[in-house]
């Protein structure tokens, strides 16, 4: 097997840090308000790789993006499609208003039991029932929420 070589700043940290825990990132000598290492920081000018792979990028976009245009018109489906994904929006489906016999005062059951009930008839789509059960549920939990609410508040008048 081979044997895993520690720094020596590395042995003393992990001697003054006996829990086991991990270790903090970075020297463990270094101590807030210390003089930095480099006080100048990096130069002004120099830019990064990504920085620099960024504006080569830039430049040649117009170029890439009037090749793309070609291809697409040469009936390239992919480069068709990149472009078109980039210009216009996806469509979104939306939801059909629907209409069918509600009774928002009715118990949780016979909401969800007419719901089910107007998608087994064709009045409404599987996945709007669905969303309208979502509601439901969700209305049904911020009553009890409320009910337990008043309850805490009554019981707290009591005392």
């Amino acid at each position: 097997m081979t044997e895993v070589v520690q720094p020596d700043w590395l042995k003393a940290h992990h001697e003054a840090n006996p829990s086991g825990t991990a270790p903090p990132p970075g020297n463990p000598k270094w101590q807030k308000g210390m003089k930095s290492p480099n006080p100048a920081g990096r130069p002004k000018g120099i830019s990064d790789k990504r920085a620099k792979l960024a504006q080569r990028m830039l430049d040649d976009a117009s170029g890439i993006v009037d090749r793309m245009i070609a291809q697409a018109l040469e009936g390239d489906p992919q480069a068709a499609n990149l472009i078109l994904s980039r210009v216009m929006p996806a469509l979104r489906a939306q939801a059909e208003k629907v209409e069918f016999d509600f009774d928002a005062k009715a118990s949780v059951t016979e909401q969800a039991e007419a719901v089910l009930q107007s998608i087994a008839d064709g009045k409404v789509a599987p996945d709007v029932g669905k969303q309208i059960l979502d509601g439901i549920s969700t209305l049904y939990g911020i009553k009890q929420i409320a009910e337990l609410e008043a309850r805490l508040q009554a019981l707290e008048e009591k005392e």
